[in-house]
């Protein structure tokens, strides 16, 4: 584990290297250090990618294009691929250490919370190994003599090493869905010729429970039933030809956590509007209404500071459980820049978290896909998402109280037994991105990726079965 080692690098050590650690208090200046993690990746993922360029730097052979040496390559492959193999099981024999110091209450002693200070919670077990040789017969990963172990291919790796787990130690009860870049394009709508619709469909025939956590945040069922109605309309069918037997258990969490409507074959839309009262958490109930606005006044002064202070084409939009700014009418397609609504998010967000309603209420401040965060429990998360959107929004409550309500409502599912699909989990926070607070989960980057992840999830679930 030597490489292992040397390619740990902590936050604090970055930080330092970048000339924005305080030597005389011993802190991290916060605007500083906010725009640099807005500019970090998943630590987890980028250390892991640093112990894998140790073999690769040592066995590639890129001189060997000029050469006619099948057999050098073959070599190199067949070494690489042993000893990513290898770095892949220890890592994973250090995430087994983690989960075992879990058990114990003690995780912050673990190696693993040492060389990756952000690491969070495991709900499973991780076969790294056994996933690695999944995606590096699919990627070739070993063969590659130009372009090293990728963010995304650690990232796919680790997507897969979570199905193994889920299709092993315990039957999946919870699919939870993201909607734009998860399920449907980005600000585009779930249409009947989505192929991820027949993947859903599947996963209920199977009993398994399905909820779309989003951040959109309407009451009205109609307007969920514009952007989710290929999806509707195919469980409709799918109930009137036998496809599926009984009303299958689907729900919609809107505004990250405040709205939730259930499927109901006899209902307007297949859905049915549930009141807030009858589905909130015990701790979602001490959330005072007064606090709540409070909070959202203070984010919504802060959004128009931001207007006025760099001339923004916006106007202020509020809602009961959200408050943001928009483009103006009549601005046509322009658009204000990416830096302006970060600056907006970072402004609001930084008076938010002084703010006394802010120290009481949860939230999650973001910028369309660009930019993402929340404040829990006194420590904020920044994320940094693909670039999309043209506006900014502050919610309360954020993904992981909506997947803890899906949770609660089909009667109490274990994290380990519920899945998470998402786009955005890059973070650069002390913890990882919230969803990740509630359950397993899995990191796709497109609509399409979401298809191939419910395939492999039913392949390794069909090899299950077979044994």
């Amino acid at each position: 584990m030597m490489a292992s080692t040397r390619a740990a690098i902590s936050i604090r050590s970055m930080s330092r290297l970048d000339g924005l650690y305080d030597s005389s208090t011993g802190a991290e200046t916060y605007p500083l250090i906010a725009r640099r993690r807005l500019l970090e990746r998943d630590q987890l993922i980028e250390w892991i990618k640093g112990l894998l360029a140790v073999p690769f730097v040592l066995h590639s052979q890129p001189t060997a294009v000029y050469e006619e040496r099948s057999d050098i390559l073959t070599k190199m492959a067949t070494t690489a691929h042993r000893r990513y193999a290898e770095i892949m099981r220890d890592v994973e024999e250090l995430t087994n250490d983690h989960i075992a110091q879990q058990k114990r209450g003690t995780q912050e002693r673990s190696k693993l919370k040492l060389l990756v200070p952000s690491v969070g919670v495991f709900f499973t077990t991780l076969y790294l190994e056994e996933a690695f040789l999944f995606q590096d017969e699919r990627r070739k990963i070993s063969s590659r003599r130009f372009v090293p172990p990728s963010f995304n291919d650690i990232r796919l790796i680790l997507n897969s090493a979570q199905l193994l787990s889920l299709t092993r130690e315990a039957a999946i009860e919870l699919v939870t869905f993201d909607g734009d870049v998860t399920l449907y394009d980005d600000g585009q709508s779930l249409t009947d010729d989505n192929p991820v619709i027949g993947k859903i469909i599947r996963l209920l025939q199977q009993g398994t429970r399905i909820g779309i956590v989003t951040a959109a945040g309407y009451t009205n069922a109609s307007r969920y039933y514009e952007r989710l109605h290929g999806l509707l309309d195919a469980i409709g069918d799918a109930l009137l030809n036998d496809k599926l037997v009984e009303d299958p258990q689907v729900i919609i969490l809107g505004g990250e956590s405040n709205y939730l409507l259930e499927f109901d074959n006899h209902a307007d839309n297949f859905l049915r509007y549930v009141p807030r009262e009858t589905w909130m958490l015990d701790e979602m109930r001490k959330w005072q209404e007064e606090d709540i606005q409070s909070l959202l006044d203070v984010a919504e002064g802060a959004l128009r500071e931001c207007i006025s202070n760099m001339q923004l084409s916006a106007e202020i939009l509020r809602k009961d459980r959200a408050v943001g700014i928009v483009p103006a009418a009549g601005t046509g397609t322009q658009k204000v820049t990416r830096e302006q609504l970060e600056e907006a998010v970072l402004v609001t967000q930084q008076v938010l978290e002084v703010s006394s309603p802010g120290r009481k209420i949860p939230f999650c401040a973001f910028n369309g896909k660009s930019i993402s965060m929340t404040l829990s429990g006194g420590r904020a998360l920044i994320e940094r998402m693909p670039a999309g959107g043209n506006d900014v929004f502050v919610d309360i409550g954020d993904k992981s109280w909506g997947v803890l309500s899906c949770q609660r409502w089909f009667g109490g599912i274990a994290g380990s037994k519920t899945l998470h699909v998402g786009d955005q989990f890059l973070s650069a926070g002390a913890n990882d991105f919230k969803a990740r607070l509630a359950c397993t989960t899995a990191w796709i980057a497109s609509p399409a990726e979401t298809v191939a992840l419910l395939d492999e999830l039913h392949l390794h679930s069909e090899n299950q079965r077979g044994k």
